[in-house]
């Protein structure tokens, strides 16, 4: 029997895609050459390989055993056949975060994955949008929100730290007492998830009269006024890693009650982890965020980062 190379590779697509049409787009076809040769490859096998699962496709087991078989062997073939052309086999990586995310930790660590990969083309997709994998073509999102999205793999991020901060020259570090916030001006990131009121009341505070404010809508402009001196933020460590570590915000607050939640969550269908693309950017992942929270123990309160004096 002769090998159905074109059908397999267009399953392949379609599979890891998780939709006839995006396959459609990503190989230069029409849908109806793609679903064409999906049902030619499944009379050749003698099984159905994929279903309609609402507006895309869903692999039956059979589908599985056979995606999870090839994987490999057409990443290795697709790369083969760029060495052999003679051009770099490059891969491209689509990733969706949210702004602040991006800006402030994904982007300062990106260098040491692409140095470690130099074959991984990276594009990152900064918005907080949430994916439609169904329709657009992200392999992995890193999604702000409360965890509960049925029907794809969800894993949090970190747990992040959240607590008052500002510019030393505001005032100084472990110079205020909680009660004393109060009388500054306090800076709002309104889509945070943790929010003053609910500090004031870990703190035991009762607010009796409103306080003075600045608001803002994304994180990473909270985080760059407290830099600027415009008053107090409350905001996560995952966030002002960078700003804690150079000094240009501090903790003034002794002994503050710290707000501690994920609010960051590695989202994507189930079947985008068999990429290879997507399973080196999760290891990567991890491997910085392990290193990340040794800076940050569990239960710590950082009035003073563990690298300054």
């Amino acid at each position: 029997m002769q090998l159905p190379i074109k059908a397999i590779l267009i399953f392949h697509t379609a599979a890891r895609a998780g939709s006839i049409a995006r396959a459609a787009e990503e190989l230069g076809v029409t849908p109806s050459a793609v679903s064409q040769q999906i049902q030619l490859l499944e009379v050749q096998l003698g099984v159905t390989l994929m279903a309609k699962a609402g507006r895309g496709v869903a692999l039956t087991e059979a589908g599985e055993r056979y995606v999870s078989m090839i994987a490999d062997q057409i990443d290795q073939i697709e790369e083969a056949t760029g060495i052999i052309r003679g051009f770099r086999s490059v891969t491209t990586l689509t990733v969706r975060a949210t702004p602040t995310l991006s800006n402030k930790w994904l982007l300062p660590r990106l260098g040491s994955l692409l140095d470690g990969h130099p074959d991984l083309e990276i594009r990152l997709d900064g918005t907080n949008e949430p994916t439609d994998f169904n329709q657009e073509l992200v392999d992995i999102e890193l999604r702000h929100g409360n965890g509960r999205w049925p029907g794809l793999f969800v894993e949090g991020v970190a747990e992040e730290q959240f607590f008052p901060v500002c510019s030393p020259a505001y005032a100084a570090k472990a110079s205020l007492l909680p009660q004393d916030i109060l009388r500054h001006r306090l800076i709002h990131s309104v889509k945070s998830q943790a929010q003053w009121t609910n500090w004031f009341s870990l703190a035991g505070l009762r607010p009796q009269e409103r306080w003075q404010r600045v608001l803002f809508d994304r994180s990473h402009m909270a985080i760059d006024a407290a830099v600027r001196g415009m008053g107090i933020a409350l905001e996560s460590t995952l966030m002002m890693d960078e700003e804690l570590k150079s000094g240009r915000l501090v903790c003034p607050v002794i002994t503050p009650p710290a707000v501690r939640i994920v609010t960051q969550w590695i989202v994507c269908p189930r079947d985008h982890l068999r990429q290879k693309k997507v399973r080196v950017f999760l290891d990567w992942l991890r491997a910085e965020r392990d290193v990340w929270q040794l800076s940050y123990p569990a239960g710590s309160v950082h009035t003073e980062h563990p690298d300054r004096t």
